[in-house]
Order: structure tokens, then sequence, then C-alpha cells
């Protein structure tokens, strides 16, 4: 093998990987820019292999290749402080459950799992539930199909919210434990819903939970984030205004190390229990190596973890993922959880998102109105 080529090809993946690490520093919500937030973990281990292949090669440097270097090195530790996180190298953010026979009952076990609207697989999803027996049951991009396929476990889940939906955006909530009061909200967007409820614990204490699937930043769907990262964020700032003790589950077309992300945990106060423990890549199926986690569940400090898992594909292009909580206040606050903190400019930039995404969103409800109408005349055209 020609030792030039690979020489020259080591210095544009180390150019490549720099360029796509400051591309993403842009300050702009366009998916173009936004995209590059998710493919982080990828990016680090290209970024490895780049920054070991110039060592190699290093007495043959110039300036230039010290330079590239050296933007190598700094991208390359942004990538990974942003990784490190959801690795074992990292203070866990919440603490694990105190292992006590008596404390069963402030347990709650949550299974979230996009289903994927086309995906006929589902009674696989019956049979997960069945054999994981979660507390609570949330699934998105599910329609009518799925609400009749899922009415089998509808015994054993007396409670529920259904919004069956044609637009990938259906979204249906089961419970074993009772729902005070559910809620299907639309907030920024009038055909993407989202379900926020009060909870009873089986040990009596109620919470909230809230159940969100905002559109995606993708040359497919929305544009730019705006509309996704005012929906995270209006929640957060009405759970931390609220004093709410809350769970916020389901699929985010986010990153947990996206900005986004990062400030919703730093306005709302919630924890994320894989900090200081490991990825839960739930998206793609099909594609090891293009893997990230796009189903998140955040919790109040006054929860420990006893269990968070990806489960078995039900022929969906997402996993599922279930998470066991317990109820631990006594044991608990925010200090010892490693509660993020905000701050006067995630305050100014969260209202200027939040306003922002309400008008984005406004624009987009009526596009997708129009869109309706131009499919409702041109059904009824074939029909006649």
């Amino acid at each position: 093998m020609d030792l030039s080529l690979l020489y020259y090809g080591v210095q544009g993946l180390a150019g490549f990987i720099a360029f796509v690490t400051i591309w993403g520093w842009l300050p702009l919500d366009n998916w173009w820019v936004r995209g590059v937030e998710f493919p982080r973990i990828q990016i680090m281990v290209l970024g490895i292999i780049a920054w070991i292949a110039m060592v190699l090669f290093s007495s043959e440097w110039q300036l230039g290749q010290w330079l590239l270097f050296i933007a190598l090195s700094i991208t390359l530790a942004y990538q990974l402080r942003m990784v490190l996180p959801y690795t074992r190298l990292w203070k866990k953010e919440v603490k694990t459950a105190t292992k006590d026979a008596k404390l069963a009952e402030h347990q709650i076990k949550i299974m979230v799992s996009n289903v994927l609207t086309p995906n006929d697989q589902t009674q696989d999803l019956v049979d997960l539930v069945n054999k994981k027996n979660p507390d609570i049951l949330i699934t998105l991009e599910s329609d009518k199909k799925w609400e009749q396929a899922l009415e089998q476990i509808e015994p054993d889940y007396p409670y529920n919210v259904k919004v069956p939906l044609d637009n990938l955006y259906g979204m249906h909530l089961y419970s074993k434990l009772e729902l005070i009061d559910p809620k299907v909200k639309y907030l920024i967007i009038d055909d993407i819903p989202s379900i926020h409820s009060q909870l009873r614990l089986q040990s009596g204490r109620v919470i909230w939970l809230y159940c969100l699937h905002p559109m995606p930043p993708s040359p497919t769907e929305a544009d730019k984030s705006t509309t996704r990262d005012a929906e995270l964020l209006m929640v957060g700032k009405h759970i931390k205004e609220q004093e709410q003790t809350a769970i916020l589950a389901g699929d985010l077309n986010d990153v947990a190390w996206s900005k986004t992300t990062r400030r919703f945990q730093r306005i709302s106060g919630l924890l994320d229990p894989r900090i200081g423990r490991h990825f839960i890549n739930t998206f793609h199926v099909k594609y090891p190596f293009l893997r990230w986690a796009l189903d998140h569940i955040f919790h109040s400090a006054c929860f420990t973890l006893v269990d968070i898992r990806r489960l078995p594909s039900i022929g969906s292009d997402h996993f599922p993922v279930m998470t066991t909580l317990q109820y631990e206040p006594q044991e608990t606050d925010n200090q010892q959880q490693n509660a993020p903190t905000t701050d006067a400019d995630d305050i100014k930039e969260t209202n200027s998102k939040i306003e922002a995404g309400i008008d984005e969103g406004q624009k987009v409800s009526k596009e997708h109105e129009e869109e309706n109408s131009e499919k409702a005349v041109k059904h009824q055209a074939k029909s006649v």
C-alpha cells in the first residue's frame, strides 16, 4: 500500500473531524447544523483513530500538519467531554437505589417504545410487555392499528390515554398506576401531542408524568430544531416553576449531550440516570455503528435508579427501553444527586427559544393544515 496515500487519507480524516465539530458550534437551529450533535460517539471513535494515526506519522510533520493536529486535539477533547459522561468513567448523576424489600412499593417501572407506525410486529410488543411487566407503557408513533393490538394488555393496564394518529406522532399511555386528571396537549404544533398527567405511586405519593415526542430537525420533517427545542424547554421550565416531582419520558428526537437537552436539565433540575453508567442507544436498530440515544427518561432528584436497560427489538427502527426508579426522598436531595443548576443566561435563552418555537410552530401548523386539506381534496376526487 502506498504510504503517501495513507498519510494524506489520515490528514483528510483529521480535517473532517475538526471541521464537523467546529461546524456544530455554529449558533444556528438549521438541521444541517444541529444534526452533527447526534453522531458524537461515531465522531469520537473516528477522531481517536485519526489522532493515533497522525502521531504515527509525526516524523513527517511540517507547520500545516502541526496546526491540523492541534485542531484535531482540541475538537477531539470536546467530543470526549460530551460523550464520556455517559460511561463508567464519570461520576453517577443518579444514586443507585437502596436494596430493601420494604421499598418495593416505592418503585416504578417505565417502558418507552417508539413502535414505528408501519411496523406490523404488534404482537412482539404485547409479548414483551407481558414478559417485562412494566407499571407504565408509553408508545410513540402508535396509530389505530397499534391501539387495537394493545387492547390485549388493557385488563392489566386499566388507566390509559390514547392519541392514535397516522402522522407518525400518535401516542399511547398505559398504566397500572392511577392516572389523575390526564390531559393531551398540543404545546407547539397543532397535530403533535404530548401527555401530561399526575400519577399515584403504589406508596400513595402523587407525582407528575410527561410524555413527549417533538418533531426532529431533518431534511424530511422540520427544517430547524426550533419547535423541538421549545417544547422540551417549555415543559422543563413549567416543572421548575411549579416545583413538581416529575418524570419526563419519550422519544425526544434529540440526544442527551445536545445543547438543548443539557439546557433542559439545568432549567428543569431533572436528572439523567445514564450519566456515570452507560449509553442506551435506541436508534437505529438496523445500523449498529450509526446508533445514538433518542429515547429518554429524566426525573426529579428524589428518585434513585434500580435499573435501566435497552430491550429486544420489536421490529421498529427504535429499541424499547425500560427504566426502574425508586422513590427515596429521605435518602436524596439535589446536592447528593449532582443535580444540574441553572443561571441567568439559561433562563434568558430558554425564554427566547420558547418564543421562537411558538412562532415557528404556528407556521408549521398552518403548513400541516394546508397539506392535510390538499390530501383530503385528492382523496375525495379519487372516491368520485
